[in-house]
């Protein structure tokens, strides 16, 4: 098996805001619950009044992390807030964010979404300066190394330092004293936007949370750019800090795990769903009575293969022939298998009515580890279909992520070392597809060079030991200062 990258890697939600004559507190809790789906592990929130900093941490959802006397105690009209999920199966407090921080020259709150290449590396080197760690986190290593740089420059020219010591993927929001910011890795793995709300901006992974905000989403954060918003809510500021000649911006994100609301790089999620399922249908479309989606990312893939089909003349039904009980979460996000396994049978409850005598496709965003969808294809056949066709809306996952998604070794990884029909068996179905990288990178009007792909071609755009890389990558060297000084 390749490493695995020390310490929990986190695929999270990241929000901040500055307001101008409102508290924070609240703002940024709506924002945490628009990005809910995006961690469930913890919440948290960071205030500054002015004079001090507050902070409030708690394991759970949004709703349960907070009280009415939590939100008051939180003053100011500055703050970042961070939904969580850990990707190594633990439950750890200690990783909790956002990570505070108190030092000479002031405070930090920092929210984490990524994963970094060469934390170990600047936790070392630091630890041999004598920073004391709580965690093995990412996210402290960067508060640390940012706290350092803050005590000999100012504050953009310490962010570009960190910038250039870290490596991988982040988007950051970060409170120091009063000041919010928003920072996105070079390439631009995870997202991040800019949104004016009426008495200030709000930065957030997710264009959702300024939407529940009643705000307008400004532009996405550019990759490698640093952004400051304004003390008193009027504007922000813009700081192009590294330049990368290539993006590498997550696939997955819009195949799976972004709210189809949300805007991300330019793109509707929904609109690429429904793209990316009309392709699925010109590269792989079967005759079935009819097509229905695996809830809730599944459902706009189904709509645009439907769509296709019926425009090529095929009689088919689009139908919701699986419930989903809403009580029960994501079972991709579930840190055990025993737990994915028990969730289906929760999860999803088929429409005998829909099903029963009719020939099925059924349509997923994504096969894993597989179990989910063997068992859905069980699920169909004991009411009666006679026949499960499964097309997946996103290219076989072939390898780890090591950018923050759970996708976990390649001895849990279904198509690692299987063939399709070979898959197609496991799963009891009776045919299967996949889309193509190509189709993928067209729905998303990208080139593959611009994309984070590694989970589907083995191939990643950051130097990872043990990993082949489709780009020539230069590490930094996290003893060295860079050149701005």
């Amino acid at each position: 098996m390749t490493r695995e990258l020390a310490g929990p890697q986190e695929k999270c939600g990241v929000v901040g805001v500055s307001l101008d004559g409102r508290a924070a507190a609240r703002p940024l809790y709506y924002a945490l619950y628009a990005l809910q789906h995006r961690g469930q592990e913890s919440a948290g929130i960071v205030t500054h009044d002015g004079f001090q900093q507050h902070d409030h941490v708690e394991m759970g959802l949004v709703g349960d992390a907070f009280e009415e006397s939590d939100l008051d105690g939180l003053a100011g009209e500055v703050g970042i807030g961070h939904v969580r999920y850990p990707t190594d199966g633990s439950v750890d407090t200690s990783c909790a964010q956002p990570f505070s921080v108190s030092f000479k020259s002031g405070s930090l709150g920092l929210s984490h979404n990524g994963n970094l290449v060469n934390a170990d590396e600047i936790r070392d080197e630091l630890a041999g300066h004598g920073h004391a760690f709580t965690s093995d986190g990412d996210t402290e290593v960067i508060a640390h190394d940012l706290a350092r740089n803050l005590l000999e420059a100012d504050l953009v020219r310490a962010v570009r330092r960190t910038m250039n010591r870290i490596h991988g993927s982040y988007a950051l929001t970060i409170t120091h004293d009063d000041t919010v910011l928003g920072v996105r890795d070079p390439r631009g793995n995870r997202p991040l936007c800019i949104g004016k709300i009426d008495d200030g901006y709000i930065l957030a992974s997710e264009s959702a949370a300024i939407d529940v905000l009643d705000g307008d989403l400004v532009r996405d954060v550019r990759p490698g750019e640093l952004v400051v918003l304004d003390d008193d809510g009027t504007g922000f500021e813009s700081y192009q800090l590294v330049e990368a000649d290539q993006t590498a911006n997550c696939f997955f994100e819009h195949v799976y795990f972004a709210r189809p609301d949300s805007r991300i790089d330019g793109n509707l999620v929904y609109d690429v769903r429904r793209e990316l399922g009309r392709k699925l249908w010109e590269e792989s479309g079967t005759d079935s009575d009819v097509v229905m989606p695996v809830p809730d990312s599944g459902r706009a893939f189904a709509s645009g293969y439907a769509e296709a089909a019926q425009e090529d003349g095929a009689s088919v039904e689009f139908a919701e022939g699986l419930m989903k009980n809403r009580y029960v979460g994501r079972t991709f996000i579930m840190p055990t298998q025993d737990a994915r396994e028990r969730a289906v049978r929760l999860k999803l409850n088929p429409i005998r009515d829909v099903v029963e005598g009719k020939t099925v496709t059924v349509i997923d965003d994504s096969i894993v580890r597989g179990t989910t969808s063997r068992q859905l294809v069980d699920l169909l056949r004991d009411v009666g279909a006679e026949a499960v066709n499964f097309r997946v809306g996103a290219p076989a996952i072939i390898s780890p992520c090591y950018m923050g998604i759970d996708m976990a070794t390649r001895e849990e990884l279904i198509a690692a070392d299987s063939s399709v029909d070979e898959i197609r068996e496991e799963i009891g179905a009776d045919s299967l597809s996949y889309l193509s990288v190509e189709a993928v990178a067209d729905a998303l009007d990208a080139s593959e060079a611009d994309l984070c792909l590694g989970c589907v071609t083995g191939e990643y755009p950051y130097d990872i030991d043990g990993e082949a890389t489709d780009r020539t990558v230069e590490r930094p060297d996290v003893g060295a200062q860079p050149a701005d000084d």
